[in-house]
């Protein structure tokens, strides 16, 4: 996520058409910056602006608490270290992490259900409404069936029935992709050996693949680099983070969203490999901002 907004984002933002935005900018009464003839409007000082524009009794909302909860992605998990944010991390699956944002539990989720139209932004409209969060694309990355060492005679989900099988928590949305996969093979879990207890993050899995507790699980194929496992991909996914808005402009979550910037992070990706990050920083949903 850029530090400046475009004319058409800031359009997005105030529900406004971009002519109108044009014509405040020119009359001067909104924070923006002319650079090689674009207009451009600092994210900062645009926060700044719609503060000092409100009216009416200022209600006191309870801090959020600086945690990240929804799913376990290996790179943004590596992202929220390094970055120095501060910020704490709570993983037990996508499903897990609306309930948490919506309970403002936490300020931010990790998220990468599949859905018809795409990912994500459906569920957290179901969930959150117009909630003023916003949703912003952290990487593409592969999912597939994960191989423990000296796996070789499974190709497909149709090879499953009967093998040792790591799965993951119902709140996690692999674990209902997986199932989906399952039931259109004509397989159920009980058709599998699966070994308790269930990973609740894509290391458990590889680790538990790796240290000969199972033979097969649905997992990323970031681990397979990591921890040397076969892999078969299967799912191309889109993880992005939801954020509730008022906390997207506090240090700790701008310390990670720039860092989701820097080169340090795309090179760690080249390293993990199975991340695409063509599309990272876009804002694929804008809850409304009242």
């Amino acid at each position: 996520m850029s530090d400046y907004l475009t004319t058409r984002e800031l359009a997005e933002l105030l529900r406004l058409g971009e002519r109108k935005v044009y014509d405040l900018a020119s009359s001067g009464e909104i924070p923006c910056v002319r650079a090689t003839g674009k207009l451009l409007f600092p994210r900062a000082e645009i926060a700044a602006w719609l503060a000092a524009s409100r009216t009416g009794p200022q209600v006191a909302e309870p801090p959020l608490p600086a945690i990240v909860a929804g799913s376990h992605d290996p790179l943004l998990d590596w992202a929220i270290r390094e970055s120095g944010s501060g910020l704490a991390t709570f993983y037990d699956g996508s499903f897990d992490g609306l309930e948490r944002l919506a309970e403002r539990s936490a300020q931010a989720a990790a998220l990468h259900i599949h859905e018809e139209e795409g990912f994500n932004t459906g569920s957290l409209r179901d969930r959150l409404g117009e909630a003023p969060v916003v949703l912003i694309e952290v990487a593409r990355r592969q999912r597939g069936l994960l191989l423990a060492p000296g796996v070789a005679d499974i190709d497909g989900f149709g090879d499953l029935a009967g093998r040792r099988v790591v799965l993951r928590q119902s709140t996690a949305a692999s674990q209902h992709l997986f199932l989906s996969e399952l039931a259109a093979h004509d397989l159920s879990p009980e058709d599998l050996q699966t070994p308790a207890p269930c990973a609740r993050t894509e290391e458990d899995m590889a680790i538990a693949l790796q240290s000969g507790k199972g033979e097969v699980g649905f997992g990323l194929g970031a681990m397979a680099r990591l921890y040397r496992l076969g892999f078969i991909p299967t799912h191309s996914e889109r993880v992005d983070l939801a954020i509730w808005r008022r906390a997207a402009f506090d240090a700790p979550m701008q310390a990670l969203l720039s860092f989701l910037r820097s080169d340090r992070f795309s090179a760690r990706a080249g390293e993990m490999g199975g991340y695409d990050l063509t599309h990272a920083g876009q804002v694929r949903h804008n809850g409304a901002s009242g």
